[in-house]
């Protein structure tokens, strides 16, 4: 089973920043949403998958079905890539929601619910030495002063059926804080403070606050499991 590790936050806060330093030729990253990536070099860094390119490491699509070939893909064809990037993976649910809100009845959702559910499973299900990355949106489902944040979701037919944190080995929640000369430090945190549904295994993370390199991270996580 690959290492599920969930990078949440609200847009803005070093998500996506995160992915800059891994290494491209370990790296395939599904664009779902389309956006460019926020550091400087990546188009350098990672070219289009196609079938006229079955060696690129990037596409933009938000099609499920897609999504899943590409994971089954790389999982049998593709042994030099270790991380696996699912980018903006709430459009998942945001897209086809957008595209079928006048549909009348409750259908809909449970369609959106079991395709998003299909991905979370199918990465799951890939080999024990991928990781696979799904940066994700927070909500907060708590007060202004009394703060719950997790993973954003549509409807409540996922949160009513499990618990998407759960299936996560690692859930990580960026923050900004204030670092020398009061400029902004984006970190990640390891472990909950009762305010967010973040996690990491017993003894792996020391700090609650980490930087917000991901390949940094995911040393720290191959240490822990060795």
């Amino acid at each position: 089973m690959a290492n599920l590790i969930a990078i949440v936050g609200s847009s803005g806060t070093g998500k996506s920043s995160s992915i800059r330093n891994l290494d491209s030729t370990q790296t395939f990253i599904v664009n779902v949403a389309s956006k460019p990536l926020p550091f400087k070099g990546w188009r350098s860094k990672y070219s289009v998958w196609n079938k006229d390119n079955p060696t690129g490491n990037y596409i933009n699509t938000s099609n499920v079905q897609t999504i899943g070939q590409i994971l089954n893909y790389i999982n049998t064809k593709r042994p030099e890539i270790k991380n696996v990037i699912i980018e903006d993976s709430q459009y998942l649910m945001g897209f086809e929601y957008m595209d079928r809100a006048q549909e009348k009845g409750f259908q809909k959702f449970t369609d959106i619910a079991q395709k998003f559910y299909s991905v979370l499973k199918a990465a799951i299900m890939m080999r024990d030495d991928l990781n696979v990355i799904l940066t994700c949106h927070s909500e907060n489902i708590g007060t202004a002063d009394e703060p719950q944040l997790k993973i954003k979701t549509l409807g409540k037919m996922i949160d009513n059926s499990i618990t998407v944190e759960g299936l996560f080995t690692y859930v990580f929640f960026t923050d900004i804080r204030k670092g020398e000369d009061d400029k902004p430090e984006y970190v990640f945190q390891t472990h909950s403070d009762g305010t967010t549904t973040a996690k990491s295994p017993m003894g792996c993370f020391e700090e609650d606050y980490v930087p917000n390199d991901l390949e940094a991270v995911l040393e720290k996580i191959a240490e822990y499991d060795a």
